[in-house]
């Protein structure tokens, strides 16, 4: 019993990490000007909410009856954040990257913890593993983009 609860916190954490994502990406694409970045950043977002919704199912699976389905509170500081940060200045492309990958950085760092809990689930374990693997190189892509623009 005290591993399945465990299972299902962790699953609940991940998904307020992916919500955070998703909505970090969806803002970041409105603040941005380059077309791809912005189809990038639509895509994350696109991709945080399918993860979130395939770890929904794996709560809903193990006997959660309301899986996580929100953002946390460090979330919506740090998009509050995103937001000034491009109004400041002024939807540079550059400085949104940055911020993303700070992101990214998070995200990255909670798949990690997840992954060294010792009791999840096979199916959980590859699906953390699987989403993980894209996490990681979406930071990646980020970090690469933002090394690439100029200041």
């Amino acid at each position: 019993m005290a591993q399945l609860k465990e299972t299902i916190s962790t699953i609940n954490d991940l998904i307020e990490t992916l919500k955070d994502g998703q909505e970090g990406f969806r803002q970041a694409a409105e603040g941005v000007e380059d077309p791809e970045l912005k189809s990038l950043f639509n895509e994350f977002s696109l991709q945080r909410s399918r993860f979130a919704g395939e770890l929904q199912s794996q709560a809903v699976a193990l006997g959660e009856s309301k899986p996580e389905d929100s953002s946390s509170a460090a979330g919506a500081m740090h998009r509050a954040w995103i937001n000034l940060k491009s109004a400041i200045t002024k939807h540079d492309d550059h400085a949104i990257l940055a911020e993303c990958e700070r992101g990214e950085d998070s995200a990255v760092k909670e798949y990690l913890e997840a992954m060294e809990e010792e009791n999840l689930a096979e199916p959980v374990r590859e699906i953390i593993s699987r989403q993980y693997a894209e996490v990681q190189n979406a930071h990646d892509r980020i970090k690469q983009l933002r090394d690439a623009t100029v200041t």
